[in-house]
């Protein structure tokens, strides 16, 4: 007997069910035919994705270095917040567990951190530490015990900025062959930015008259600087690269007479050290005192949003800085 409408449509009603419920089996079946060897690519792949270095950087500059090589594949703690003075911290108990963490502590040696060697040994560190300061050409020091390695302030100088990026790099490719390629390709990117702001900061201070290229700072820490652009050094007024180190009433008198005598036409002090000293000094003289949060940036880089926040940013504000007073703009 041939199947009324009504008896077809309640057939064809009644396999639907039945066809969702094998087409839900081929899926299914499908699926679990992938290859096994695709899937531990896919995990593989995304665990490799996910491996992120544990470092330790311990000043404002290395720290910014150590960023940029890493990018999103190196997590940095930053020892040394802004206007923090290097050169006698005192570590906290956090600092020596977040050394004890790391796969890769970044210093900036020269004995700026004589601090460190013993925050290691508490920690029991036992992997790869970065003296960023290895294949620089240091300066000598001021002749105090404290400054028997040299000059620390390797950083004043870009060229010197990219030997210190080329150490992390290199330690970083050791700690995590796996992504060589992506660190070599940051450094590379970094190394043009250093090269540029190199260019830029050379015509700037060579556009300025040679009789006005004379620099008096808060603290003998610009000597990279001073002689990668041929600037003259006059004087500072903390007379050493260490920062609590005080001018006597006789230095003071001193210095004067030598602004008076050579012409200088300003003072600097910087961001992270009072100001009063140099103001009094620059009254006595009678010249322009660059001081306050955006005077220039020596031991430390700025805070976020601050005209030193990064390096680049800081020696192209610092550049700024000088030229424009160095002008008598």
């Amino acid at each position: 007997m041939p199947a009324t409408p009504a008896r077809r449509g309640a057939v064809l009603a009644g396999s639907a069910p039945i066809a969702l419920l094998m087409a839900l089996l081929i899926a299914l079946l499908t699926a679990a035919c992938g290859s096994p060897a695709d899937g531990a690519a896919s995990a593989s792949t995304a665990g490799a994705a996910a491996k992120t270095l544990t470092v330790v950087a311990t000043t404002t500059q290395v720290a910014d270095f150590a960023r940029q090589i890493g990018g999103d594949r190196a997590k940095v703690t930053q020892i040394l917040k802004p206007n923090i003075d290097p050169h006698d911290y005192e570590p906290s108990p956090a600092d020596i567990q977040a050394v004890a963490d790391a796969d890769v502590v970044v210093k900036n040696g020269v004995g700026l951190e004589r601090w460190l060697d013993a925050v290691i040994s508490s920690s029991g560190f036992s992997g790869t530490v970065v003296d960023t300061s290895r294949g620089v050409s240091v300066r000598k020091g001021d002749g105090s015990k404290e400054e028997a390695a040299g000059d620390p302030h390797i950083w004043h100088n870009p060229l010197n900025a990219k030997i210190m990026s080329t150490g992390i790099e290199k330690a970083y490719a050791a700690a995590d062959p796996a992504d060589a390629s992506y660190f070599a390709a940051n450094l590379a990117a970094y190394g043009t930015k250093l090269d540029a702001l190199d260019a830029d900061i050379a015509r700037k201070i060579g556009a300025l008259p040679a009789e006005r290229r004379k620099l008096v700072t808060n603290h003998d820490a610009f000597g990279y600087y001073v002689d990668r652009y041929h600037l003259t050094f006059v004087g500072s007024i903390i007379p050493s690269f260490d920062t609590s180190a005080e001018l006597s009433g006789r230095q003071i008198s001193e210095l004067v007479a030598k602004i008076k005598a050579t012409g200088v036409t300003a003072i600097f002090s910087e961001s992270s050290l009072p100001p009063k000293t140099a103001e009094a000094i620059g009254r006595e003289a009678g010249v322009k005192v660059e001081a306050g949060e955006d005077s220039l940036y020596g031991d430390t880089l700025g805070p976020k949003g601050s005209a030193g926040a990064t390096y680049l940013q800081m020696e192209e504000h610092n550049t700024d800085t000088i030229v424009t007073a160095l002008q008598g703009e």
